[in-house]
């Protein structure tokens, strides 16, 4: 390794000269409290920022080690040292002095959700800060003096305002750990207590503004108070005794006035598969793992998936075992992407009426007399949810403002009114005795069968123009060689970090997994990959170790896989083993 000094000596060689003279910095250089790899260079001041790491051993950072003491609390300490980086390079960075990226120090430190990242890496020898800078240009010609100041000042005043444990707050980066950990304690413990969901006393639901996901200002906000007959306490490790309402397994509905808080409870508990960070509100939302946000997808691609629970008998004799479309209906999408989260292992499927084909949701009375079962393809949701529980352990829990015939099927019915839940489970039991549905059941005997696919590698193309071309663009779309991939559906991707790792994973499965083992298996093994080896284990490392990977879920994994529109499948049989020809039906 090089000292600090060759650098300060090979900036001084390029000074004026054009961009990619930049490239030259290249390699390790070792300062006074940190080691700095300079892994990628630029090629031009409107491209990508360069990518380059600072490293700390034990002895510079000073970290306690009870706080890196296991998986999770190293999770919890990375995600505050990264949020601690930012917050120095707001502080201390000069930002723009040049054209392009010129003078930028950013690292990905993430939104609300706390997430497993690459941007900070903990090991038992030393942590790492993955940044982006962006090398100053006066047009396409180098800025050596401006270049040296981010360097040789601010980068280093970043390092010792952010990362050595003397310059943080002890008692936040604590905290930041204690609460990470005490919510993953409630989110195992909920099976248990045959809840699917928590909602904390005094947690605050609302978002400051449609396109903020900040809480909402306490003052504004109606705390969370959970009602009598709902109400259970977990002994966590950290914070001892949490209060707040429990969701019991089975079928859920939340009723409620328009604007009363229905929906912002639903998308509470969906992004309470995540933990979030101390102040958000939603500290205390804390949902299973293997919960599913459903909706209605018009015009997404489905690939050979067996939608027949739900839709039989569709004219021309088209086979819903086998179903595939180029534009999906609302009825048809909302049933496939069901059948794809039971497929992936889905436990909890979170449904808001709104967002849901009203024809797959309810079929009354008056529609059955009608238009009578054999000449409607359509099973409505009604009809199975209780069968999802009842055979596969499926909960769920719904938003319905519009059909009363949900209340036949409810185990518990909550209503929010003024943003405060009721539990009226009893008075919708009477109102059902009081006026009893003349409806018919259109369920059958059972469920039905969730075959297993195994996505074959014909069905990945990831070049374009000769190479291999992989990339997110934003939250919602990945690139996938020639194909874009849109997400915008796909209600439980939070972070843009995320949808990175998601476009890495669908190359590394379809290289390593397609073909062999079914999409559920396939899906597995990839997380298993990066329990074992970390979110790196996804990247070429071409230009080092990736520092703006985020960590996906299971489901949203399989969910991009499922909206390539190149996809091809295999329906295996019980053994997940190839049934039938990539083209057969």
């Amino acid at each position: 390794m090089q000292g600090a000094e060759r650098l300060s000596e090979r900036l001084g060689a390029i000074d004026g000269r054009a961009y990619k003279a930049y490239q030259s910095l290249a390699g390790a250089y070792a300062f006074p409290d940190f080691e700095l790899f300079i892994d990628h260079v630029q090629g031009d001041p409107f491209a990508g920022p360069s990518r380059v790491r600072v490293r700390l051993g034990r002895d510079k950072h000073r970290l306690p080690p009870h706080l890196l003491d296991g998986r999770e609390r190293r999770v919890a300490t990375a995600d505050f040292l990264a949020r601690q980086v930012a917050a120095a390079i707001r502080k201390l960075a000069k930002g723009h002095r040049g054209t392009g990226h010129s003078g930028l120090i950013a690292i990905d430190e993430g939104g609300q959700e706390v997430l497993e990242r690459t941007a900070v890496a903990i090991d038992e020898e030393w942590l790492e800060a993955r940044l982006f800078l962006g090398l100053p240009a006066a047009g396409r010609t180098v800025l050596a003096r401006e270049a040296r100041a981010m360097f040789f000042e601010e980068l280093p005043a970043i390092v010792r305002g952010s990362l050595l444990y003397s310059a943080l707050d002890g008692q936040a980066l604590a905290e930041h750990v204690a609460l990470y950990e005490d919510q993953e304690y409630i989110r195992r413990e909920l099976p248990h207590l045959g809840l699917v969901a928590f909602v904390g006393e005094g947690a605050v639901l609302p978002r400051r503004s449609g396109i903020s996901d900040a809480p909402m200002p306490r003052e504004k906000a109606v705390p969370f108070a959970p009602p009598p007959g709902l109400t259970v306490e977990f002994q966590t490790p950290n914070h001892g005794r949490v209060r707040g309402m429990g969701i019991p397994a089975g079928v859920t509905l939340i009723v409620g006035g328009g604007y009363h808080g229905k929906s912002t409870l639903l998308r509470a508990l969906e992004r309470g598969v995540y933990n979030h960070i101390p102040g958000d509100g939603r500290e205390w939302v804390v949902t299973v793992a293997e919960a599913v946000k459903i909706r209605a997808e018009d015009g997404r691609r489905v690939e050979k998936v067996d939608i027949s629970p739900f839709i039989r008998n569709l004219p021309f004799g088209q086979d819903t075992r086998r179903f595939s479309t180029e534009e999906a209906s609302g009825s048809t999408s909302q049933a496939a992407n069901i059948m794809e989260a039971l497929e992936l292992g889905a436990k909890l499927l979170l449904i808001d009426e709104d967002t849901s084909a009203t024809n797959f949701m309810i079929r009354d009375e008056r529609m059955q007399r009608l238009v009578v079962k054999e000449k409607e393809p359509i099973t409505p949701f009604l009809d199975k949810v209780r069968q999802l529980y009842r055979e596969r352990g499926v909960s769920s829990i719904l938003v319905v403002g519009g059909s009363g015939d949900y209340l036949d099927v409810a185990d518990t019915v909550i209503m929010m009114d003024e943003y405060r839940p009721r539990d009226v489970t009893a008075r919708a039991r009477e109102v059902v005795r009081e006026y009893p549905t003349r409806r018919q059941p259109e369920g059958g005997a059972g469920f039905g069968s969730v075959p297993a696919r195994i996505p074959l590698p014909e069905g990945f193309h990831p070049l374009r123009h000769g190479k291999v071309k992989v990339e997110a663009k934003g939250l919602h779309s990945i690139r996938f060689g020639e194909e874009t991939v849109l997400l915008q559906y796909v209600e439980q991707l939070v972070d843009p970090a995320q949808t990175r790792a998601i476009a890495a994973a669908m190359l590394y499965l379809a290289q390593k997994y397609a073909g062999r083992l079914t999409l559920a298996q396939a899906v597995a093994r990839v997380m298993a990959d990066v329990d074992r080896y970390g979110l790196e284990v996804l990247s070429s490392r071409r230009n080092g170790p990736p520092g703006d990977l985020a960590r996906p879920r299971p489901f949203e994994l399989a969910a991009a896989v499922n909206r390539l529109r190149s996809l091809r499948v295999a329906v295996a049989d019980g053994e997940g083993r190839r049934k039938e020809a990539a083209g057969g039906e």
